[in-house]
Parts: C-alpha cells; structure tokens; sequence
C-alpha cells in the first residue's frame, strides 16, 4: 500500500486561544507533513489560520470551518469530515483536542506507517498523558488498565487523539452527532468493528493534554446515562441490552458519591430510554466473540 496522506482536524470553541497556538506549532513540527488541517470553530469565528508559521506551505492548506452554533464534539468533527471528504486529497484523518499537545515529531510518521501497513485497519488511538507523563487508568482503552504502554488491538479509543481511515468512515458513517458528549468514541469503535475493521491503541503516539475530570462539565451525568442507554439501543443484540445497562447502572452506583450527580444519571437514564436514539444496527455475534477474545466483551 502506498504512502496515505495525512489530514489533521481540530475542533475548538474560541475558549482556549494560546493552546490551539501551541498545538498547531507541535503539528507544524511533525516530520511528515500534514496534506491538510482543518480547523473547525464550534460556536465561534476563528483568527486567520492561514499563514499561521510552519503550515503556510502544506500542499492543501489550512481549511477553516464557523459553525453558527455549538453542535458538540462529535457534531463539530463530523462538518471537519465531510469536508475532507468532500475535497478528497485526505487518506488518514487525525483528530486532537485543542488543549493537546503532540510532544515528539514523529506521530504523524508513525500513524501513516500504520495505516500504510494495514488496509483493514480503520481507528488508531493515542495515548493520553499530563503534564507530569502520567496515564490516568479511564485512558488506557482496555479492562487491564494498569500498563498504559502495553499496546495492540482494542475495542475502544480515546476522543483526545485518534486516527481514522477514511474508507473506513465511508463505510460506517460519522460520528453520531446527536450524543453531544461523552460516549461517541465507542459507538464507533463498535460499528468499525462489526464492519470488519481493526482497533488499534499504540502508547508511542502521545498527546499531552491537562489532567481533568470529565464530571467537570455540567451535562457530564445526565449525558452519560443517555448515551449509555442510547449506545445500547443502537448497537447491541437484544439480549445483551439489559445485562449492559444493569452493569453500568451497578458500577456507577458504586462509583459516585454525588447524590446530585446521581439523580441527573437517573434523570439520563430515563431520557435514554424513552427519546429516540438514532438508526439501530444492532453487531453480529461473530462481532461480540471477536470482542470478548480482545478482551472487552460487550457488556462491561
């Protein structure tokens, strides 16, 4: 397979001006250039990104995209991939948040030799570190969490920084924009999967991004019951919906110490089973015993 060319695309919401600088001086760095950035404003007009130093010159230039209104992470991404797909001169799209941080030259490098290794290969996710170099276990996309650098095959990746064939999005669709926030990266981890494609997490593709908390934004808990329950809803065989859900719903009882955080889970919960949740495809069981021989069945 021949070399694929590389898109970056990032998402921001015009809150963190001088951490979008430094990601684009780390993606400018990169020993394998980038064919084209894509640079969405989620909500928000954005500078003049065009003569922005080191990415004045790439063969497609940097594409800008405002957005009337906030349509959320995956909303947000998905108008960068259409328009990728659109123009056409993209193989490989990597995503990064806009608080991240490429700290070595090669990741580009390393995600094109991947994807020129492997034409089934569909998802590659980074590994997330703090400033500090420090993994938290919720980023290490696997059940035996407690070695962020053992890397392989997943059923799971992480949204701060990732990379996906194009061919592949073209057969699975986008990310499912109605989520808003929190679980769109396993819904469509779980349709690249059922589709035939693989998952991989390499460790030596880092993106530093600040330690924090995902319950810092207020939607976090009812977001997260819904999605859960609409993740389900949409991929999983019937059988399994119930004994998911009842999992999540035990752990998460177990977990949080938030009685107000809790009653917006149960409120979540709810909204997940009665509003609509998208076109339902639920996986083949070949996809479930694939899954569960990776390690991460589908109903944990």
């Amino acid at each position: 397979m021949s070399a694929p060319r590389i898109g970056v695309s990032i998402v921001t919401m015009g809150d963190r001006p001088q951490a979008v600088e430094a990601l684009l001086a780390s993606v400018a760095m990169q020993d394998v250039r980038p064919t084209r950035l894509v640079i969405i404003g989620n909500g928000t007009a954005l500078p003049d990104f065009t003569a922005f130093p080191g990415l004045e010159d790439l063969d497609g230039g940097v594409t800008t995209i405002e957005l009337p209104e906030n349509l959320g992470c995956p909303g947000g991404r998905n108008e960068g991939l259409r328009r990728l797909a659109e123009i056409g001169d993209v193989d490989v799209v990597v995503e990064l948040d806009d608080d991240g941080l490429l700290v070595d030259k090669d990741v580009l490098r390393r995600v094109r030799d991947h994807f020129a290794a492997d034409d089934r290969l569909g998802i590659v996710g980074f590994r997330i570190a703090d400033e500090l170099g420090e993994t938290q276990r919720r980023h290490v996309p696997r059940l035996r969490a407690g070695d962020p650098m053992r890397g392989g095959p997943v059923t799971a990746f992480l949204g701060g920084g990732h990379a996906f064939s194009m061919k592949m999005l073209a057969e699975t669709g986008l990310w499912p924009a109605e989520f808003f926030f929190t679980h769109e990266e396993t819904d469509l981890a779980w349709r690249a999967l059922d589709a035939g494609w693989r998952v991989e997490y390499d460790p030596e593709l880092l993106l530093q991004h600040p330690r924090t908390s995902p319950a810092r934004h207020a939607v976090y808990y009812r977001m997260t019951a819904r999605n859960r329950v609409w993740l389900a809803r949409r991929n999983l065989p019937l059988p399994l919906v119930p004994a998911y859900l009842s999992t999540w719903t035990l752990l998460t009882l177990a977990r949080t110490r938030d009685a107000k955080g809790l009653r917006a889970w149960a409120g979540g919960f709810a909204e997940g089973v009665r509003t609509p949740c998208g076109e339902r495809r639920p996986m083949r069981w070949s996809t479930v015993w694939r899954m569960t021989r990776l390690g991460r069945p589908p109903v944990i």
